[in-house]
């Protein structure tokens, strides 16, 4: 089995913020393949049908890697970023002749989905010891640190 397997996929010109976009990133990073999707299921945002679709396609492309497992709860969102892509430039009509620019944003979100690697348990091995303080070492109060020499108590010239 080849360690590693990584696939990304990503979708451009999503009609979003990358700010907004990014807010549900944020809660996708990190977790299972399977509890993102659930999560972005629930999520009330916009944009979370998008990066679902998107998660799934990033499945699907790992699936179709050379040397993965099958195993797709092995599977983790390794990464996920929003950037910013063009925005449209709109005219609305404003009081007096007057004329405001709106901004309509879009975004360019990319997922990068994972294999964890197994785990190994070894049978019979022996644990590593906890770390232990030096023998002697000072022991340091857990209040505020000393003060440097020199800076209380100098007379005023």
């Amino acid at each position: 089995m080849a360690a590693g397997i990584e696939a990304r996929a990503t979708v451009r010109y999503v009609r979003t913020s990358a700010q907004k976009a990014g807010l549900v990133l944020d809660l996708i990073r990190g977790k299972d393949v399977g509890q993102a999707l659930a999560m972005l299921q629930f999520t009330r945002k916009g944009v979370a049908p998008d990066v679902a679709k998107l998660l799934r396609s990033a499945v699907a492309n790992a699936q179709q890697k050379e040397g993965f497992s099958g195993d797709v709860d092995r599977l983790f969102v390794s990464a996920c970023y929003a950037d910013q892509g063009p925005s449209q430039k709109r005219v609305r009509p404003a009081p007096m002749g007057r004329a405001f620019r709106v901004l309509k944003r879009t975004a360019h979100l990319t997922v990068h989905v994972a294999e964890r690697p197994e785990d190994v348990v070894v049978l019979g091995g022996e644990s590593s010891p906890k770390r232990r303080p030096r023998a002697g070492a000072p022991k340091r109060p857990a209040g505020r640190r000393p003060a440097k020499p020199g800076r209380r108590g100098k007379a005023k010239e």
